[in-house]
């Protein structure tokens, strides 16, 4: 036997020795690696049910806010332009200034068509008492006419005594007979005069009954041309209805504009929210009023925004959509849907760290408290948002219109009262009408 032949037997047994050994260690290795996971799971098992079952996130938020249009109240061409893409404006700031002349001229027509209509009110009133004269006059003319009527009746009479002896001749009668049929006849027509002019006075009056020269209505329809003329002449300035910042300013310098063109935006930044979009199946326990964190891909996780839910949308991003899915037609592959979830922010922390809208969002849901709502109950106790930069520009409209109708009421004018609100007789009065001789 060779000396290979005898190492062969010797490395055999060897290798049986040493095996036990190497299974052991083994065993222990896959033992030990069993263990962690067993750990591990149990960890993960007791985060999901202690922490992470507490908290619903979603990477799927956006930064939203109000996009104000900035639109033109009336037609014109644009003379300035006082503000640009990421100017800060305030409320009332003029953002744009029209040419004023088309404006003025249709003021100046307005208000000659108001004084104009003044005095012709004023004339219906004067033929008021023209009108109570011609019925007193037709009324004399009934007096006169039955006097003739007598007289006549009364000469005839004498002449008919007297044409039996020959006294009066058969001409002289017959001119007595006439004479009283045309004094019936002016009788009849001085009545019909009476009535005609009655009727003249009773018209006139129904133009002018219960009101005076300021509150009648054609006055009244004047004085509101008056008004929207007047407006169009302070709406020549298109000022800025919110504070915020200016973004997609389309209009140039010289352009005809018409009312309702959009010239630009404005974006108040101060009043701005997020729509996070969460799986249907996260909604389980999303309710009104819980608390959010959110952080801002813009400033990283070193800014953490707070928040509170203040609302859940009525409906799935895809059946708002232009094109709904039509899942009822042809071949179907079901889709997790989102609905958005509108989370109010915090206006002082937005103070230190500005938002845009647009910006992504992390947003996290500590959803441990589930006594809120899921959709509110209640309408809105007050305005969702409100500008008063509109409010004065009729302020010296009615000032304008009562100077107007001073100025073509006379020297005899009533008393101009407030025209703003116009004063109306009470149901059933009667304001105080010509005397009618009549």
């Amino acid at each position: 036997m060779t000396d290979q032949d005898k190492q062969v037997p010797a490395a055999a047994a060897a290798a049986t020795e040493t095996a036990p050994a190497g299974n052991g260690n083994r065993r222990k290795a896959l033992s030990a690696l069993a263990a962690i996971v067993v750990v591990a799971g149990a960890g993960w098992g007791a985060y999901e049910w202690l922490v992470a079952s507490h908290y619903e996130s979603t990477d799927n938020a956006y930064v939203q806010g109000n996009v104000i249009q900035i639109t033109p109240q009336i037609a014109g061409t644009v003379m300035s332009i006082m503000a640009d893409d990421t100017d800060y404006v305030k409320a009332g700031q003029p953002l744009v200034k029209l040419d004023p002349a088309d404006a003025r001229v249709a003021l100046d027509q307005a208000e000659a068509a108001l004084a104009q209509t003044v005095r012709q009110v004023r004339t219906l009133y004067l033929n008021n008492g023209s009108l109570a004269a011609q019925v007193a006059l037709r009324e004399a003319d009934i007096v006169k006419a039955r006097s003739d009527i007598g007289r006549a009746e009364d000469d005839l009479q004498r002449r008919k005594a007297l044409s039996g002896n020959g006294a009066v001749s058969k001409e002289e009668l017959n001119h007595a007979e006439t004479a009283l049929s045309n004094a019936k006849s002016a009788l009849s027509a001085a009545q019909a005069g009476v009535t005609a002019a009655k009727e003249q006075l009773a018209s006139n009056q129904s133009l002018t009954e219960g009101t005076s020269v300021q509150q009648h209505p054609s006055v009244l329809a004047a004085a509101a041309k008056v008004r929207e003329a007047y407006l169009a002449t302070q709406r020549i300035d298109i000022p800025a209805p919110v504070d915020g910042y200016v973004a997609k300013r389309t209009v140039q310098l010289g352009q005809r504009v018409a009312a309702g063109t959009p010239m630009m935006s404005v974006v108040p930044l101060n009043q701005v929210w997020v729509d996070a979009n969460f799986k249907e199946v996260q909604l389980r326990s999303i309710r009104l009023g819980q608390p959010v964190k959110l952080t801002a891909d813009v400033y990283g996780t070193k800014v953490e925004y707070t928040g509170k839910v203040a609302g859940l949308g009525v409906g799935t991003g895809a059946a708002f959509a232009l094109l709904p899915a039509q899942n009822a037609t042809g071949n179907w592959i079901k889709v997790v849907q989102r609905v958005p979830v509108r989370i109010a922010l915090d206006g002082e922390q937005l103070k230190s760290n500005p938002l845009r809208v647009g910006l992504s969002m992390d947003a996290q849901v500590d959803v441990s408290n589930k006594d809120g709502k899921m959709l509110a109950t209640a309408p809105r106790p007050s305005a969702l948002s409100q500008t008063q930069v509109y409010s004065a520009l009729d302020q010296g409209a009615d000032a304008e219109v009562q100077r107007i109708i001073a100025a073509n009421l006379g020297s005899k004018r009533a008393d101009v009262g407030a025209l703003a609100q116009p004063a109306r007789p009470p149901r059933g009065s009667h304001a105080a009408q010509p005397a009618n001789p009549s």
